[in-house]
């Protein structure tokens, strides 16, 4: 069941968000068809330059990306509130940026901006656009669609959908993701090592790393905003990219666990719980990732629709209170289940709404969040 987007990305509100979009019936249409032998990596190069790109336009910065043969993960931090911040000509500046050709005249150029600076409620409603996450993705996502489409001489659809997003919550959930998506290469069998794995944003960091820059704090790869995750240098970022293949990957290069890195302590983690919550991000049923205290300080509009894996990422803790022709049941049901039992979960689901024909529309509670268990508690 799809769900209104602005229930989980709220349109005024600043937020760390992990986005994702596959080409249409997961065809390999950003890498080699094996039916023809004919090779189209070239297109990775294109969605990498266009995200990279359009993060100069929009209010967001780009934490982490990669681009693979048939989809594409990037991780985006989005602030609204900052294009009302530019001034009216620089609006218009990045907005012709996005829908003129500024390759031609620039006295015709700066003519466009003029005229546009001058009407406010077109002004306003750019403001509002180059904010948005969803028109970041419509413009990542179209002319990549159009020219493949053009490259190929044929008509229809390119991508499967619109896109899927996860909201993150804290530290813990934005680079345990960041992880997630850099390691892709490796769990699909490409690439040996992280700083090896082409079209992604570890293999970017890799390419400039200085001494300079690696005892600074985590910075974008490309922003039009002021975001940087404190928590983590650069030096120790790579570590825990590299550690987490080496543990979870038994075909990288120099396996091994060894010592775990000291970030995950100061997350409030432990190796074992890191272990679980990498892996755990691929689920495509949870809409947010976080420590459920997160949660319960995001927007009510948000949390109402919002179903969280807590920071250990192999727990859910998930609580629901129905009512039931006005009598309202004397406690709410609690449970908390192994991240790879989500079809018990279901189950759960169906056991307990069987009972209840006529039960009015549910609402999620925030609890407290639980260890890793599977067992089924009342609270």
């Amino acid at each position: 069941m799809g769900y209104p987007r602005h229930l989980s990305v709220l349109p005024q509100i600043p937020g760390i968000y992990h986005c994702t979009s596959r080409c249409v019936r997961r065809a390999f249409l950003c890498g080699e068809d094996a039916l023809t032998g004919r090779s189209f990596e070239h297109r990775r190069q294109w969605l990498e330059d266009r995200i990279l790109a359009l993060a100069q336009v929009f209010a967001l910065a780009i934490h982490s990306y990669a681009v693979m043969s048939n989809h594409f993960h990037v991780i985006v931090a989005t602030d609204p509130g900052v294009p009302w911040q530019w001034s009216d000509e620089e609006v218009a500046r990045r907005w012709l940026a996005l829908s003129m050709n500024t390759n031609g005249a620039d006295s015709v150029l700066s003519t466009r901006i003029a005229q546009l600076a001058q009407d406010s409620k077109r002004l306003a409603v750019l403001r509002e656009r180059l904010g948005s996450l969803s028109w970041f993705m419509r413009y990542l996502k179209e002319p990549i669609a159009r020219r493949a489409n053009k490259e190929d001489e044929c008509k229809g659809h390119f991508w499967e959908g619109r896109f899927g997003t996860q909201t993150l919550l804290d530290d813990a959930a934005v680079l345990s993701s960041m992880v997630y998506v850099d390691l892709n290469p490796i769990r699909a069998g490409i690439a040996l090592t992280p700083e090896n794995s082409a079209h992604t944003s570890v293999c970017a960091r890799s390419q400039v790393r200085t001494k300079e820059n690696d005892d600074a704090p985590l910075q974008a790869l490309a922003s039009s905003i002021q975001s940087e995750l404190s928590i983590v240098t650069t030096a120790q970022y790579l570590e825990l990219v590299d550690w987490t293949a080496r543990t979870l990957h038994t075909g990288t290069r120099g396996a091994g666990v060894g010592d775990a890195p000291t970030i995950i302590k100061r997350l409030g983690l432990r190796p074992r719980h890191w272990c679980l919550q990498v892996p755990a991000t691929q689920s495509q049923y949870w809409r947010a990732i976080g420590h459920l205290e997160s949660a319960s300080r995001c927007p009510s509009p948000a949390r109402r629709h919002m179903p969280v894996r807590n920071r250990y990422g192999a727990t859910i803790a998930t609580s629901y209170r129905y009512e039931l022709n006005s009598h309202r049941l004397p406690r709410a049901i609690a449970f908390a289940l192994n991240f790879s039992s989500k079809h018990a979960v279901h189950s759960l689901h169906r056991s307990i709404r069987r009972p209840i024909l006529h039960a009015i529309p549910i609402r999620l509670l925030t609890l407290e969040a639980f260890r890793h268990d599977s067992n089924l508690n009342d609270e």
